[in-house]
């Protein structure tokens, strides 16, 4: 997570206090955390499922703003979404923080105005109660007995069985982070900071801040393991000592902050960023298996270069996926690559690619290279020669055009071959030979004309059929050593069979036919001299 994004997240957060009391849409509500918990869960298979579970979000969070009561908080939901969006062409375990952080988000809301709602008598208080239960993992009897205090009027009881529930699963994640820099840390860590923005302003919270959490998540993303060790160690210190204070319920009749406190002046809880903030929504790149963070038009090349693999081995729907993700990654690239020549025609080719029918690695390779000319030309520099012609080249004949020319080819190509044998005929040895090695020569447009082909109908088709590419000598590296043997096979046959006729003709080996213009007698070619 950059810098700059985290600070912005983590000023969201801190901002993010009690609102006025009102009710919430339950269904949209609902809807929100139904879609973002769906997304997360199905972005490591599938970044298009999960772009469609965001989308769905979204347009529930469209419902459910209007009814939430703190503006800020609703601009951070809204924020986090956005950022678990741009995350989208990154790696899984960005976009489940993202979702982590706006999930924290969206409790708090329901918490503080359920609170709000059942101190001033309004609002749909057994409904929300209910749902918080649901959410705050408070089942069978805890989750009755919530409902309980609520409906009773015990609202101490009710902020402390949340509180309580939630520093359990602060701790949880907490527990699960260790001091390095991987995925798996990444995420727990950034899913204690979500938790711990719904209690942030409890009494008991002491001297611990939101801020401590976003540092921590800092030092994990740059790589600082000494730092985060000792950030680790103060934060499960004030974790426990927090904890510690919601041992015991409130006693009956107390009274305690269970209605929204009034907005400060200042944010409570901010980290200063290192520097300005340029982008309008955080986009945070959490490091895996203890890489350092890509951005930009790195992660557009991680996800061709993945669509390049699954299209050579014939996996065009898991091809396609990739190319969503590169798509999606190409929206967060720099504004000098965005103004650079020829951007827009990427941006138009890579999002035509994913409806491409058959996709070959051959269109891949060509997206990379227009993409390696659309940087050169934000440097200043001239475009490559080859990957223009290769882009052009593959706009022009691919898909099902290339499918059908190859086909058409191969088809063509049995012609010669037929009239070959209808010359000289098969009862000579060595122009059995020279047809053999000319249908060796041809072998590679047999296999690319009806491979390409059957594969084009299965990929239409989804079919296993597609499969067939695998055919094509032009599908990976195997097809070089393939075409290699075929061709020093036939070689070998075509030079078999013309020495075999210089030889049957006089022309080599040491003696030469007599030629007698008078001689009447014929010899046809496709005799045995």
């Amino acid at each position: 997570m950059t810098q700059a994004a985290l600070s912005r997240t983590a000023l969201t957060l801190g901002l993010a206090l009690l609102g006025a009391a009102g009710a919430q849409d339950l269904t949209a509500y609902r809807e929100v955390a139904g879609s973002l918990d769906t997304a997360a869960r199905v972005r490591p298979g599938s970044a298009p499922q999960a772009l469609a579970q965001l989308d769905r979000a979204v347009a529930a969070f469209d419902t459910l703003e209007p009814t939430l009561q703190n503006r800020k908080l609703a601009s951070g939901v809204r924020d986090a979404m956005g950022a678990a969006r741009a995350a989208l062409g990154r790696s899984p375990a960005e976009l489940q923080a993202q979702v982590e952080l706006a999930r924290g988000l969206l409790r708090k809301a329901l918490m503080d105005q359920t609170l709000s709602g059942l101190s001033g008598g309004g609002g749909n208080g057994a409904a929300q109660l209910q749902l918080l239960a649901r959410e705050f993992g408070l089942q069978g009897a805890s989750g009755q007995a919530l409902v309980t205090a609520g409906t009773s009027g015990q609202l101490p009881e009710v902020a402390w069985r949340l509180q309580r529930a939630a520093t359990g699963k602060v701790n949880a994640a907490l527990g699960s982070v260790q001091p390095r820099q991987d995925a798996a840390s990444y995420l727990a860590l950034a899913r204690a900071t979500g938790w711990f923005s719904v209690v942030q302003d409890a009494a008991g919270v002491g001297d611990l801040r939101l801020s401590q959490f976003g540092n921590a998540l800092r030092q994990l993303a740059g790589g600082d393991t000494a730092g985060l060790t000792g950030s680790l160690q103060d934060l499960r210190r004030g974790m426990r000592a927090f904890t510690a204070t919601l041992a015991a319920p409130p006693a009956a009749g107390t009274t305690g902050r269970t209605t929204p406190a009034p907005e400060p002046a200042a944010p409570p809880t901010t980290v200063t960023p290192a520097a300005p903030d340029p982008a309008p929504t955080p986009t945070p790149a959490p490091v895996t298996g203890g890489s350092s963070m890509v951005s930009g038009q790195t992660d557009v090349y991680a996800a061709l270069a993945r669509a390049h693999a699954a299209a050579s081995a014939g996996d065009t729907p898991a091809a396609r996926e990739h190319l969503a993700v590169a798509w999606q990654a190409l929206g967060g690239v720099t504004d000098t690559l965005r103004q650079a020549e020829g951007f827009a025609a990427l941006n138009r080719r890579l999002e035509g690619a994913q409806a491409l029918h058959p996709l070959r690695p051959q269109d891949v390779e060509a997206l990379m290279g227009q993409l390696a000319n659309v940087e050169r030309a934000s440097q200043g520099q001239p475009p490559l020669t080859l990957n223009a012609v290769s882009g052009a080249g593959m706009q022009a004949l691919s898909g099902w055009a290339r499918a059908g020319l190859l086909a058409l080819l191969a088809a063509l190509a049995v012609v010669p071959l037929r009239y070959l044998h209808l010359a000289f005929g098969g009862r000579n040895a060595y122009w059995r030979a020279i047809a053999a090695g000319v249908a060796l020569l041809f072998t590679p447009l047999f296999l690319e004309g009806l491979g390409g082909l059957l594969g084009a109908l299965g990929d239409t088709l989804n079919s296993p059929l597609r499969a067939a590419l695998n055919l094509t000598l032009t599908q990976g590296g195997y097809g070089l050593w393939l075409w290699v043997v075929l061709s020093a096979a036939a070689a070998g046959l075509l030079t078999y069979g013309f020495r075999g006729l210089c030889e049957q003709f006089g022309l080599i080996g040491g003696r030469r036919a007599a030629v007698n213009v008078n001689q009447t007698q014929i010899i046809d070619w496709d005799e045995e001299v």
